[in-house]
């Protein structure tokens, strides 16, 4: 604890430390994916940086996040392209006196080893508001990229503002052990719901079942997705929180009730298909169900994304929220750690070390 308090203590004095010019690695994407992304999609190059100009600041990155949207936004992408995702960097230098050097930020800035930005205007590919790490100790920085991240505010917002939830309805999630899915089902006991999940092996829904609470979980792999849905939803679903798409999701909303709401986050189950798969209609369902279907993309609460790490982070420090992180290491091992999360190899979060 006193080791805390020192390293704070040293951060509220840095304001301006040279670091002369500095090179960053950086990957670039040359080829749009076929299947699986393959490390001969990327190459990674140098940059060197500018001096830092009054507001700026420089940061090293210690985390990098790896997610399932990467594989389906890229193709969006004139190329070649800086490779986009999330980071948490620490601060080496700076000519901003609201980031001060050693504090720790969140931010849209790629997969890159050192960034200079200006924290006022994000760089063109970021997406996601820049923030300074809340104190989170003695939980690890990495979390900026988790529950205290992205993915921590597209469970919060997802669920709160498009399901709406009501105590003692029945939450369905699928790609329920992923760092979204798994979010939205501990937020979804917190408002007194019934949670029911879907993954991939039966190790996934052990831990969703005894770690996280869920009230039931099944590995869609191996049951018979009706019948299970009958066994852990006895009173049909009133909210779907999807992740995968695909005939699963078809399945459930013809099982959901009437006036049921469902927040399309993504279809990960065709990410790496080269012909989308077909799927049962959809429609009846809808109509004759009247229920509410709506994707969407986190950054639409941008304005609001303090709110949602607050939140998230006072349900941790009440011990109401659990994580797990699977974490890679080694800059140059991001693509085996992309193609990991593709293949369903975490529980939680997908987070590489660098160093």
């Amino acid at each position: 604890m006193a080791n805390k308090y020192r390293v704070l203590s040293i951060t509220r004095r840095l304001y301006s430390v040279s670091v002369g010019r500095i090179q960053a690695e950086k990957y670039i994407l040359t080829k749009h994916f076929s299947g699986e992304p393959k490390k001969s999609d990327f190459k990674i190059v140098y940059e060197e940086l500018p001096e830092l100009s009054d507001g700026e600041i420089l940061t090293e990155a210690e985390y990098l996040s790896v997610d399932p949207y990467m594989r389906a936004y890229m193709i969006g992408y004139k190329l070649p392209t800086d490779m986009i995702g999330g980071q948490v960097a620490r601060i080496i230098a700076s000519r901003n006196k609201n980031y001060p050097v050693g504090a720790y930020v969140a931010g849209s800035f790629g997969w890159r080893t050192h960034t200079v930005c200006n924290p006022n205007t994000p760089p063109n590919m970021g997406f996601l508001p820049l923030n300074i790490l809340p104190d989170i100790y003695p939980h690890p920085v990495s979390l900026g990229l988790g529950i205290l991240g992205m993915p921590g505010n597209t469970a919060y917002f997802g669920l709160k503002e498009i399901c709406k939830p009501q105590r003692g309805e029945t939450i369905v999630i699928t790609g329920a052990a992923g760092a979204v899915g798994s979010h939205v089902g501990q937020i979804g006991k917190i408002l007194g719901c019934r949670v029911v999940g879907f993954a991939g092996s039966d190790e996934k829904c052990e831990y969703l079942e005894k770690e996280l609470k869920f009230d039931r979980a099944f590995n869609y792999k191996t049951v018979d997705i009706k019948a299970a849905l009958r066994e852990g939803a006895p009173n049909r679903v009133d909210c779907y929180f999807d992740n995968v798409g695909g005939e699963i999701s078809s399945t459930i909303m013809s099982y959901m009730n009437k006036n049921g709401r469902v927040a399309v986050c993504g279809s990960i189950s065709s990410y790496n298909d080269a012909v989308l798969p077909k799927v049962t209609i959809l429609q009846p369902a809808i109509v004759f169900k009247e229920l509410k279907v709506e994707g969407f993309l986190v950054n639409r609460w941008a304005d609001r994304w303090s709110e949602g790490i607050k939140a998230n982070l006072a349900w941790l420090q009440e011990g109401k929220l659990k994580y797990q992180e699977k974490v890679y290491h080694g800059f140059d091992n991001m693509v085996e750690a992309l193609v990991g999360i593709l293949r369903g190899e975490n529980i939680g979060k997908a987070v590489v070390k660098v160093k």
